[in-house]
């Protein structure tokens, strides 16, 4: 993990003049899962105060900066204050996909933090989030596939890509490993649960293939047929999951 530690050790050097409480990773960094190259690097940052227009700008640049870093564009973090993090529907300041904007801290996100959430800085999660109550999870993950992903299934553009496809159904076997069993799990673990789930097989594979190994550009005919199995499995899935845990 070269690039990784490399391109971290110069996120928190960069970030050491703001003085932040704590800087933590999360999902598949801090979960034991993290595939260089492949997955992103998730951050949550607590600083002292609001971000001020002259913060902002701070941070900005130092976001800039980094993009001599080959994993640059993978790292995304959400700027939170002790002040605002226990505030669950608070959009906070937050850079990722090259760019900054303000989005919540979900429950989700939250859980992990406080489950397995890696201390890069100063303060522990325990001490500055409240724990996340088992319904607020659960509740938080229905709707998510309620509201966001089942209207995604019906968009097929989207489903020949490879990121849709594989958020989508590892975030339905994630989502229904924690509202059955009450844990959070890994990508790797959720691979694992799709065919018990009824995924289709070949695409289960190609995911696997491309999240741990290193197989050849698909054809056109392979991304249709995939883009097919992938939305007749999944809207029928939701809809049940839906339906079993609303």
């Amino acid at each position: 993990m070269r690039q990784t530690d490399a391109l971290l050790d110069r996120f928190l050097t960069g970030l050491a003049p703001l003085d932040p409480v704590a800087v933590w990773a999360h999902g598949s960094l801090a979960g034991g899962d993290y595939q260089e190259g492949r997955s992103d690097l998730d951050l949550i940052a607590v600083l002292r105060e609001p971000p001020a227009a002259r913060t902002v700008w701070r941070l900005a640049l130092l976001h800039a900066r980094l993009r001599a870093e080959p994993l640059a564009a993978k790292l995304h973090c959400s700027y939170l204050t002790p002040g605002s993090a226990a505030d669950a529907e608070r959009r906070h300041l937050t850079w990722a996909h090259e760019q900054l904007f303000r989005r919540t801290v979900t429950p989700v996100t939250r859980r992990e933090l406080h489950s397995f959430g890696r201390v890069l800085h100063g303060r522990p999660p325990a001490g500055l989030l409240p724990p996340v109550p088992d319904a607020e999870l659960a509740g938080y993950i229905v709707r998510n596939m309620r509201e966001y992903w089942r209207p995604v299934v019906s968009r097929p553009a989207l489903w020949r890509e490879d990121v849709w496809v594989d958020l989508g159904l590892l975030v339905l076997a994630r989502a229904t490993v924690t509202l059955r069993d009450g844990r959070l799990i890994s990508k790797r673990e959720a691979l694992a649960e799709l065919p018990r789930l009824g995924a289709p097989a070949e695409v289960v594979e190609d995911i696997t293939a491309r999240r741990y190994g290193d197989p050849a550009p698909p054809t056109e005919e392979w991304l249709a047929r995939r883009a097919a199995l992938t939305r007749a499995y999944l809207g029928p899935a939701i809809d049940t999951l839906v339906a079993s845990y609303s």
